[in-house]
């Protein structure tokens, strides 16, 4: 029989072995004798074979569970993940696998660690838009000692023991957004206020610092000022950004570092200096495009979410079956998506 035709029950049956024990074998783990682990080898090589992973999974009626934590409220770029977890539901059932979207308060973080907390030994994999906080650190700790893969989404919390994480480069994105409002203020000087949701969010602190970083470094006619924080609430956004245009009539440029960009643009249109100040948002969305169509965002940085929600999706499969990453695949990248290239 031809390798392609060949079954894990071919090879079991040929190397006069069980499924189980082919796997095994197959995934290098312990409890299998040196002469018959030898004799399964061997078959595996005479036929060149190379095991489907679905059919692994099919043949030891293993099914994997998923749960994606992602904030509660009405982030659309969230929205777009849960929309494309959704999608996935065929691809995952027909990999012995299903996701389900659990909402959490990711800004809190002794909610988020409890959430966490009460996925244990429910899931074999987690994918969490995580707080970088010492509560959620060791919440996740505990998930992997208790044997669930963890993945941080969009987010990072690199001190704890997380298998992957699934995003963009945020220090580059924050560089990319300083660079660009450098750029469109041509020369002028003045002062450029940051919106963030909270800096305690990995990739809100990261983008504030790369922001930081340029404008301080290679633009000295623009000030940057602290980051304020609104929660990625548009409410909230919008009150500071109507404080900041109060407060600093120098303003030429605002950074919105995360969501509740509604709210930034109605304070600035409200100030009647929509166009005047230069702005720089985050993630394609029906706002942002508006914005951008009408003059009043200059540029929008982009991570795609479908990206991001495949690939969480696929890292977690691939470690509840211990295969290989395949890590230029799961790179997400940054985009510069402005007026005049919008998709």
């Amino acid at each position: 029989m031809a390798a392609g035709h060949l079954t894990l029950k071919d090879i079991a049956r040929e190397a006069g072995v069980s499924v189980a024990t082919l796997d095994r074998v197959l995934h290098g783990r312990a409890g299998v004798r040196d002469d018959t682990a030898r004799r399964v080898r061997e078959t595996i090589a005479r036929h060149g074979f190379h095991p489907s992973s679905a059919a692994a999974d099919l043949a030891r009626r293993r099914t994997s569970r998923f749960a994606v934590v992602v904030p509660d409220g009405g982030n659309l770029f969230m929205q777009a993940i849960v929309a494309a977890v959704g999608d996935m539901s065929a691809w995952l059932n027909a990999r012995r696998a299903s996701a389900e979207t659990i909402r959490a308060d990711v800004f809190n973080p002794a909610a988020l660690a409890e959430t966490l907390e009460s996925l244990a030994g429910r899931y074999d994999g987690v994918a969490v838009v995580a707080l970088d906080h010492q509560s959620v650190r060791a919440a996740i700790d505990d998930l992997v000692a208790a044997g669930t893969h963890v993945v941080t989404l969009v987010s990072d919390v690199p001190g704890s023991r997380r298998h992957h994480y699934v995003g963009i480069d945020n220090v580059a994105a924050g560089r990319t957004a300083g660079s660009l409002i450098g750029r469109f203020a041509c020369g002028r000087m003045g002062e450029v206020g940051v919106v963030a949701g909270s800096q305690s969010l990995r990739d809100h602190a990261e983008r504030a610092f790369g922001f930081h970083q340029v404008t301080g470094l290679e633009y000295p006619n623009l000030s940057a000022l602290a980051p304020v924080e609104g929660g990625d609430r548009d409410e909230a956004n919008e009150t500071l950004t109507a404080r900041l245009l109060a407060d600093h009539p120098d303003l030429i440029g605002l950074y919105n570092v995360g969501a509740g960009t509604p709210g930034v643009m109605k304070a600035l249109a409200d100030s009647g200096r929509e166009g005047e100040v230069v702005v720089v948002a985050h993630d394609l969305t029906p706002v942002t495009r508006r914005g951008l169509l009408r003059g009043a965002i200059d540029a929008v940085i982009v991570q795609d979410p479908g990206h991001e929600a495949r690939s969480a999706m696929r890292v977690l499969l691939s470690l509840a079956r211990r295969e290989p990453i395949l890590a230029e695949q799961e790179k997400i990248r940054v985009e510069i998506v402005m007026r005049d290239n919008l998709p």
